[in-house]
């Protein structure tokens, strides 16, 4: 089963709490606090596998949670630092936030990407002690990971994708220029998959050609395969468009080319205007006048264009030349950027923005309020402007009204998990 689109659940680790401990050994005294910082969650990292080619096992587990921090301990012993959750997936494969559409990664390399980062370890009391307080009972909750929902969508990566109608002849052309075998047959809609196939043109030369199924009249509004194979033609370098130049299912050549090139436009229109060769299939089927026709149609057109016979492959080495050196002067595959996390509004009213305020042994405690934790990820201590901006959070979500109301005064420690300041009104 062909499966290039999942949405799946994603949890990172949550850190460990941070331990509240004190020394005791004979004939020392006031030994002091010893507890330990908690381990930090694991984080849930993406990879591309070229053994994988479809998105189907998402189809049956959904939720991934990596494994949680453990607990400090007294010795001032760290807990132990939980394993990343590694997931494998197919080598093109984006990875979208699920409510916004935003992309986040683009797993096309070999590098691993972080999707969702575990949460650091609580401090343990270790750290709370200071001349003014010498017996902290207090230590700091681990910061919970990351948790979003995610959708996954397959984009072959491949140089050259292989479009037009039905029962042309793209799926034969793919298979007797390049090693991949593709079901062959005289009807319509044979090929149901994108079919991948490595042309190779002698040692250390090779581009990826991919066989497109789906395209017919409607298609770029999803009608038939529609959408499910056309996001595949997105990253081809190069279009070689296929037709029947025997017309021998009753349709014209030339009104298929307008119709399917009018599909890409509606589509994308990037994708429209990506470079084309014409390749008219079928010659044995008509007459040398008609494929002289066409020819001098699409080159007046300004296209290039290649009668072959695929089956017999005649004229297939001619086209398969020409496509190598036309990809030598084109840009690589494309690769898609992150889209840039977008600027929220903290109010008051977005209910999603909940927090609590503790006093612990004089310190103000805000904590279960994960939402601030990316707020922190981006808060430069030293930069005026940045300071600023986690100011202006802090008021617009509540935080500094929910302090007043706790009885903060000027000169009071304010903890928020891994930022530590004194109040100032």
């Amino acid at each position: 089963m062909f499966v290039d689109i999942a949405k799946i659940h994603l949890k990172a680790g949550d850190g460990g709490n941070g331990a509240v401990s004190f020394r005791r050994e004979k004939y020392v005294a006031a030994g002091g606090p010893d507890g330990g910082d908690g381990g930090r969650g694991g984080d849930i990292v993406f990879v591309a596998d070229d053994n994988l080619s479809t998105l189907a096992d998402f189809r049956y587990k959904r939720k991934y949670v990596a494994e949680n921090g453990q607990n400090g301990a007294a010795s001032r012993c760290t807990g132990k630092s939980a394993k990343n959750l590694v997931i494998s997936v197919p080598r093109g494969t984006l990875v979208k936030d699920a409510e916004s559409g935003r992309i986040i990664a683009d797993i096309s390399s070999g590098e691993p990407v972080v999707i969702a980062k575990g949460g650091n370890g609580g401090w343990g009391n270790m750290h709370f002690s200071s001349a003014t307080r010498q017996v902290p009972r207090f230590s700091k909750p681990g910061n919970p990971g990351e948790e979003l929902d995610v959708t996954l969508e397959l984009k072959l990566l491949a140089d050259v994708g292989l479009i037009g109608f039905p029962n042309v002849g793209k799926s034969t052309l793919v298979s007797v220029v390049s090693e991949a075998k593709p079901k062959i047959a005289n009807y319509h809609f044979t090929t149901l998959t994108p079919v991948v196939g490595v042309v190779r043109m002698g040692e250390g030369s090779s581009f990826v050609m991919a066989d497109i199924p789906g395209l017919i009249e409607g298609a770029g509004e999803g009608v038939g395969l529609g959408h499910e194979f056309l996001r595949h033609v997105e990253r081809c370098r190069m279009l070689l468009h296929v037709i029947d130049v025997s017309g021998s299912e009753g349709r014209d050549p030339i009104d298929d080319f307008n119709t399917i090139n009018n599909e890409l436009k509606v589509f994308s229109e990037e994708l429209s205007e990506r470079p084309q060769i014409v390749v008219g299939n079928k010659c044995d089927l008509t007459d040398d006048d008609r494929v002289e026709e066409l020819k001098e149609y699409f080159e007046e057109n300004g296209y290039k264009f290649f009668p072959i016979m695929a089956p017999i492959s005649e004229g297939t080495d001619e086209l398969i030349n020409f496509v190598a050196a036309e990809l030598a002067k084109l840009p690589d595959i494309k690769i898609y950027e992150p889209d840039p996390v977008p600027v929220e509004d903290f109010t008051v009213e977005n209910n999603k923005r909940t927090f609590t305020v503790n006093v612990v042994e004089g310190v103000y405690v805000i904590d279960k309020a994960p939402w601030l934790l990316k707020i922190l990820e981006t808060v430069d201590p030293d930069d005026y402007e940045s300071l600023q901006y986690f100011q202006r959070v802090l008021q617009q979500s509540g935080i500094i009204k929910a302090l007043i109301n706790a009885g903060v005064q000027d000169g009071d420690l304010v903890s928020v998990y891994d930022i530590e300041f004194e109040y100032v009104s």
